[in-house]
Formats: C-alpha cells, sequence, structure tokens
C-alpha cells in the first residue's frame, strides 16, 4: 500500500514580512498535483500546522480548497487532514461528516478516529488519525476521565492504547499525529514549542505497534525508529534556520514485516531562501539569482553601514533578515520578536519569577496546574 505523507503547509505564513503565497501556491496547488498523479498513491497524509494560525486569511483558505479539490476530485484520491498546534482544530474540522462522504477525512477529536483503507489489488490498512493531544484536551475526554497524567508524553502512553482499540486484528496500522518525538531534530525559530518547561517531548516507544507513523510538527524530514516514524518536514523553509533543509514529501509503501519503504520526493521552489555574507559593497554587485530569492544577509563590514537594508534592497527585494558578522554571540540572530516568544518557555519564566518572589523554587505538585492554564491560554491564541 502507498500512502503519501506531507505536512506543515502553515498556509498563510510570511517570512520576514513577505506574503509566501504565490510560492505555496506553486507547491501545494501545481507541483502536489503532479506528485500525486505520477506516483498513485492509496491516499494522502496531511499530519497537521495546515494554517499558520488559527483564524487563517482568506486567500490561505482558498488555497487549501483548490489544492484539496485537485487531489479529491480531480484525481480521486482520499485526503486524511489532522490539525496541528497552529491550527484551530474546529475550523481545520467544519464539515468533517459531510466531506467524509467524498473521502476528504477531517479529523480533530485528540483521541482519534479509525479510517478504513483499501488499494487497487484489495488489500486492506487502518488509518488512525489523531487530532493535536495535549494533555488538556484529553482531560477533557469522557474516555480519559479517569487517567491522569502532568505532561504529553503521560498522555500519550494513556492514548495509545485508545488508538490501537481502533484498529481491527488484522492489516497494517498507520497512525497519522502531530507531536514532538523526543529525539527529533528542530529547527526552533519556525517551530512553535509544543513543550511548556520541557513536557513537551513524547517518547518514541509510545508508537510501538503502528507500521508507519506520518508525522507533523518538526519542519526538517527526518526518520525515527528505522523509518517506522517519520517526519515528512514543511514544503517550504520557514525560517533562516531552515534555508539548508532540502524540502520534500515522502511516498511510503508498507506491508508485511519488512520496515516501510520510504522515498524522498524533492519540492522545488519558485524562489529560494538564501544566506548571503559579504561586505556591503560586494552584495551591491551580486549577480545571480539570489536577487529573486528570500535572503538573509551577514554583512562583514568593520562598522555599520548607514540605512544598509534599504540600499540592499534595491538590489534583493525580498531581505528577511540583515545582521553584521561582528556582533556579539546571541545578539545577531535573525529572530523576530514573535518568534522568540514562540519558543520561550513559559513554566520556566514563570518558575523564575516565583523564585525571586517566594525565594523558592516552583513545588513539583504546582506544575500539572500551571501546565494546563498555560496550554489552555495558547490554544485560546494568547
Amino acid at each position: 500500500m502507498r500512502l503519501l505523507h506531507t505536512a506543515d503547509w502553515h498556509l498563510g505564513r510570511s517570512l520576514g514580512g513577505h506574503s509566501l503565497q504565490d510560492d505555496q501556491a506553486h507547491l501545494l496547488a501545481e507541483q502536489l498535483p503532479a506528485i500525486v498523479r505520477d506516483t498513485a498513491p492509496d491516499a494522502v497524509l496531511l499530519a497537521g500546522d495546515v494554517f499558520d494560525r488559527a483564524v487563517p486569511p482568506a486567500e490561505a483558505v482558498r488555497l487549501l480548497d483548490e489544492v484539496l479539490s485537485a487531489l479529491v476530485l480531480g484525481l480521486g484520491v482520499p485526503v486524511v487532514i489532522i490539525p496541528g498546534n497552529h491550527d484551530e482544530a474546529r475550523r481545520v474540522g467544519f464539515g468533517a461528516r459531510l466531506l467524509a462522504a467524498a473521502r476528504l477525512h477531517i479529523v480533530q477529536s485528540p483521541c482519534g478516529e479509525a479510517i478504513p483503507l483499501g488499494d487497487r489489488e484489495g488489500r486492506r490498512a487502518t488509518i488512525v488519525a489523531c487530532g493535536y493531544a495535549t494533555p488538556l484536551a484529553l482531560a477533557r475526554e469522557p474516555s480519559l476521565a479517569e487517567a491522569r497524567f502532568a505532561d504529553h508524553d503521560g498522555a500519550f502512553a494513556a492514548l495509545a492504547p485508545l488508538l490501537h482499540g481502533l484498529c481491527p486484528a488484522e492489516g497494517p496500522r498507520v497512525l497519522v499525529a502531530h507531536a514532538f518525538v523526543a529525539g527529533g531534530a528542530e529547527s526552533p525559530l519556525s517551530e512553535r514549542a509544543l513543550s511548556v518547561g520541557g513536557t513537551g517531548a513524547i517518547d518514541a516507544a509510545r508508537f510501538a505497534g503502528f507500521d508507519y507513523v506520518a508525522l507533523g510538527h518538526l519542519h526538517r524530514p527526518q526518520s525515527l525508529l528505522g523509518g517506522r516514524l517519520r517526519y515528512s518536514g514543511s514544503p517550504f523553509p520557514y525560517s533562516v534556520e531552515e534555508a539548508d533543509h532540502a524540502k520534500s514529501v515522502t511516498l511510503v509503501e508498507i506491508g508485511g514485516e519488512d520496515a516501510p519503504r520510504i522515498e524522498a520526493i524533492p519540492l522545488t521552489p519558485r524562489r529560494g531562501l538564501r544566506v548571503l555574507t559579504g561586505s556591503f559593497a560586494a552584495l551591491r554587485e551580486t549577480e545571480s539569482r539570489a536577487r529573486e530569492d528570500y535572503v538573509a544577509l551577514i554583512l562583514t563590514d568593520p562598522v555599520p553601514i548607514p540605512e544598509a537594508q534599504r540600499r540592499l534592497a534595491e538590489v534583493f527585494p525580498r531581505i528577511v533578515g540583515l545582521r553584521y558578522a561582528t556582533e556579539r554571540a546571541g545578539t545577531g540572530q535573525f529572530a523576530t520578536a514573535g518568534a522568540a516568544a514562540r519558543i520561550a518557555r513559559p513554566l520556566d519564566l514563570f518558575g523564575r519569577f516565583h523564585a525571586e518572589l517566594r525565594g523558592a523554587p516552583l513545588p513539583e505538585e504546582a506544575r500539572p496546574a500551571l501546565v494546563a492554564a498555560i496550554e489552555a491560554a495558547e490554544a485560546a491564541g494568547h
């Protein structure tokens, strides 16, 4: 059975103040349907972070409609979607019961839903799609009312038996989830932290029993547990830290006792993301395709150049960041204030505040309540 795995589209995203709408359309409305047509998968799996924020712009919603119409209606391929931590699950899941009849399966429940899947030769498998599962979300589920967990790993330990219980005794099992699995390589400025005070990592062993786990959240394509767990990565580099990533979608073949066979199918952006280093004068003389790309510039001049970014924008119209090579370590990053806020750990900050105010460390018994409160605030967009 062949599946095409993708994730972290972040529709509606901008980079350095520049809209990525046209670049995302080039990758997802043009290249992705062509890949699906050529590879003929039995389903497409979209593992969360469909949009970049809870209330996406109208043009991002239209682009999603265009892509899904091309896949489901145009090519007749089933699509399975889950929300990620950037999405508002109820918005992504609107009309899910009606759309399932057209084989567009949108699952928002953190306790999962089983989707039977058959291939052209009559083989059967079960896709278990699991909406973004935070401890707070799972604590509200009646089936886990008696469970007690303080972090994402504990929550998934309680959830895993329920997910397996959705599957028949026979046939391959595939899980679609959005999570940070311990051991995965992060790109911290583009992946809004799933953790609060380090509580977000899930032990890879929690996914035992699934033949393939299609993961979203980490933007670098990577595999764990011999290929049985995989992040397909994002289709476009969404931060300077991703400039060296080779973006792709994952074609996976499952069946039998062997490990899944995985092929990374490259995506070719209309514009790339580059980090260019040089003097102000040398960069002004650049004659290459880099002029059309998104660029982060590192100036080697010993002293700052007046209005450097404005003047360089005459050469590079899509500057996403600029700094000087002489800046002290830690001050010359390309991070924006918003990116810094996304990777801050609120529980750590509160712990330091508590220690300064009370003269004592934050009590361990207070952590679960604080984690729940912080996640509730994040889910509400605060």
